[in-house]
């Protein structure tokens, strides 16, 4: 899986958190502790299917533009890391007589497929409602 499903998820709960402001990219990097850039690119995305709303200059940055209480993790996936489960490389050769080395690569393709419908099937019934509420919970236990 790679980073941006986080970085959407920390980003749109955050702005969850304080749903009248809006947040610079530097602020959410801040607080998702990477670079702005990176911030800004998966924002960038996440404006792109209405999640999120901009305004430019002084003032301005990111606010949420959708219901955390509809959103469901799944959709967020969806956008940023869809097929990112299965790695780049996989063993085998197709040009191998050997039924291993020849067949792997479209078995473990499957695997992989399978194994992200499930996650996804998980990930549908979370919301970021439901990440706000467990941040919140977490936060409570620690005192």
């Amino acid at each position: 899986m790679n980073s941006e499903f986080t970085i959407a998820v920390h980003s749109l709960v955050l702005l969850a958190y304080r749903p009248d402001h809006m947040a610079t990219s530097d602020v959410i990097a801040h607080n998702v502790c990477t670079h702005p850039a990176r911030v800004r690119k998966v924002m960038a995305c996440l404006k792109k299917r209405g999640y999120v709303a901009t305004k430019e200059g002084s003032g301005g940055g990111f606010i949420l533009s959708c219901n955390p209480d509809e959103v469901t993790l799944a959709e967020i996936y969806r956008v940023t890391s869809i097929g990112s489960i299965k790695p780049s490389w996989c063993s085998g050769s197709v040009e191998e007589e050997c039924l291993i080395a020849c067949n792997i690569s479209g078995v473990m393709d499957g695997i992989f497929t399978e194994a992200e419908e499930g996650m996804l099937q998980y990930l549908e019934r979370l919301t970021l409602r439901e990440v706000l509420d467990r941040l919140k919970t977490a936060q409570r236990e620690k005192r």
